[in-house]
């Protein structure tokens, strides 16, 4: 299954805006002598203005790079990075001095801790930091977005990679395709981000925090210790199920291929799990179905050729749920600049994207979609941050943004949780005649499982791989060996075959070269199943919460709407509780909709050693 893409406006920071060749780097507004609370109301104001211009003219530079991959785009977009960072640094270096005045008022509190929170990449104020680390992430972005692994010996691109490491079930050949692509594109990466982790630390210190990972953490209306006990209780509440999960998938692997390709205890091989990154398990279905309850009886691909549907069609139907809330339709514009398939004539990021390019309604999304189930759900997730973006698109510039990371991830995930075989149905995709009876339930929240459950080791191992990095518990020696290390213990995973200790395999996943923090996906696919029971009890719905579709309601919608216009102008508690009721994330949510699947897995479990 395709990951999960991210909004831009939830990498402000991250890149960074394009400026004439002529034009002046923009310097945040000077900190006056005074101290009184208007001035530092003034210096936001003035700030504001400046970030609000920048990230509309980042957006334009970063969408031609992704696009159109060139040794100019890349220059261009290295030089905009630079100049956005310097300015994102500075004003964050003067907020730093106005936070400590008493008598701010809330709007002023809040918006001088985002200009220190939001920066993803800080560079150092040291002349030539800034060009130099944007340099570095244009080049490793670069690498990634062409990069290639080999199928029988053929060069291979890494969209078509994707789904044929969905679709093969030769061991050899996924081996090759694994291996091919973590060799091309992650070793080759290793020296710049070396580099790019020491700009960054040294940025981070400067800011006055401990390293680029505690700088992350801040980013949650609490401590950055606090942040790190909350997602490891999250983690602790949904791992027994992910356990289950992982038991059941080993024993059915072991079955297929036998001893010889995947043991029947310990750890499994990751290029057996449908995906590149072992990180969602549903393209292996057929494999682990349960046997006379498993055939779903349609496939989402099949219907979705059956009935003609393209790649715009199928986005096309994605908008058609958001509308059936009572959400505007997306503007034409989006339909005229959107990348949906990839372009024949050149090299571009096909990582799934959602874009809003100057901060009002030029929304955007970028894909290489290819008409199959997982692109389907994907569709509906990104939209979900094009309409988050639209939502909140009345507040101030440093308002503009999900209550948190999670949040943003969540809300399609949320829409794409409502793809049930009612769904299907009430959109003329599935015969109801077709509609799987009671008896596939089981087969039903597997499927399901599949993704959503197995995501979350490695949603949340990602960030601690790096944050292990930024505060030097990694050393660049040891990259790759805690990389496997932190794999095993988290997924219960292991590569195909030995891997060199100069391999740098994380960085053959995009969020890494791109710089992209990624424990907001772990929060995402806690939030999602918080939202979606809330949407469900908002609706009515009476039966199992798996079969739920709230298609249509735009009660939902309302309520959802009043939360995504809140943008990130409060703590995410305050959101959350709009919307669902409750003020704390919980994996509980979760739990209640697996239930079913986690009495069936025990039993399936039962005698064996779970566990790795």
């Amino acid at each position: 299954m395709k990951s999960h893409a991210i909004s831009l406006l939830a990498l402000a920071g991250a890149m960074a805006a394009a400026v004439p060749a002529n034009a002046q780097d923009a310097p945040a507004p000077a900190a006056p002598a005074s101290s009184a609370p208007q001035t530092a109301a003034q210096f936001v104001e003035q700030a504001e203005a400046t970030y609000n211009q920048k990230t509309i003219e980042q957006a334009q530079a970063d969408w031609v790079y992704n696009t159109y991959i060139t040794v100019d785009s890349e220059a261009v977009t290295a030089r905009a990075t630079a100049d956005k960072d310097k300015f994102n640094v500075d004003t964050a270096l003067k907020a730093a001095t106005f936070a400590q005045q008493p008598g701010l008022s809330y709007d002023v509190n809040r918006k001088l801790s985002r200009m220190r929170t939001l920066i993803v990449q800080p560079a150092p104020s040291r002349p030539g930091a800034a060009e130099e680390l944007a340099t570095l992430t244009a080049r490793l972005q670069g690498i990634y977005g062409k990069g290639k692994g080999t199928l029988k010996g053929q060069p291979i691109n890494g969209s078509d990679i994707e789904a044929a490491m969905g679709e093969n079930r030769n061991p050899a050949e996924l081996a090759e395709m694994w291996t091919s692509w973590h060799d091309n594109v992650g070793k080759p990466m290793k020296a710049d981000y070396v580099k790019m982790v020491e700009l960054e630390n040294a940025g981070a210190k400067e800011l006055g925090y401990a390293d680029t990972g505690a700088l992350w953490r801040s980013n949650y209306d609490m401590t950055p210790e606090q942040f790190a006990a909350l997602t490891e209780k999250l983690w602790a509440e949904v791992k027994p199920l992910y356990d289950q999960l992982h038991c059941y998938t080993r024993t059915k692997l072991n079955e297929k291929y036998g001893d010889g390709v995947q043991k029947a205890s310990g750890p499994i091989r990751a290029d057996l799990l449908g995906n590149m990154w072992a990180q969602e398990w549903g393209n292996i279905y057929d494999i682990v179905a349960p046997a006379g309850a498993g055939d779903l009886g349609y496939d989402v691909g099949d219907l979705l050729k059956a009935k003609g549907y393209d790649p715009v069609k199928m986005v096309k139907a994605g908008e058609g749920f958001y509308s059936s809330l009572g959400f505007a339709a997306l503007p034409q514009t989006f339909w005229e600049r959107s990348q949906i398939t990839k372009p024949a004539d050149r090299e571009v990021v096909c990582h799934a994207s959602a874009w809003d390019i100057d901060n009002k309604d030029d929304l955007r999304i970028k894909m290489c979609t290819k008409v199959n189930g997982d692109d389907f759900i994907t569709i509906h997730h990104e939209l979900g941050h094009n309409y988050y973006q639209r939502a909140y698109n009345k507040q101030p510039s440093y308002y503009l943004d999900g209550a948190n990371d999670g949040f943003h991830e969540a809300i399609g995930d949320t829409m794409a949780l409502s793809i049930t075989p009612q769904y299907l149905v009430d959109i003329d995709l599935l015969d109801k005649s077709r509609v799987p009876g009671a008896d596939k339930d089981t087969g039903l929240l597997l499927r399901q499982a599949m993704d959503k459950v197995a995501f979350l080791p490695f949603g949340l191992l990602i960030d601690r791989y790096r944050w292990k990095i930024f505060s030097g518990e990694i050393t660049p020696d040891q990259y790759e060996t805690a990389w496997n290390q932190m794999r095993l213990q988290y997924q219960g995973i292991v590569p195909p075959g030995d891997r060199p200790a100069d391999a740098f395999d994380a960085g053959a996943k995009y969020h890494v070269p791109a710089v992209v923090p990624y424990t907001r996906y772990f929060l995402a696919r806690l939030l999602q199943f918080q939202f979606y029971e809330a949407a469900c009890k908002q609706s009515g719905w009476k039966g199992p919460l798996h079969r739920c579709s709230f298609y249509g309601n735009k009660k939902v919608g309302e309520k959802m709407n009043a939360m995504l216009e809140m943008g990130a102008s409060r703590p995410w508690p305050d959101a959350l509780q709009a919307f669902t009721g409750s003020r704390e994330m919980s994996g509980k949510p979760m739990l209640r909709y697996f239930a079913p699947l986690t009495a069936w897995l025990q039993k399936q479990n039962k005698g064996k050693t779970c566990g790795w």
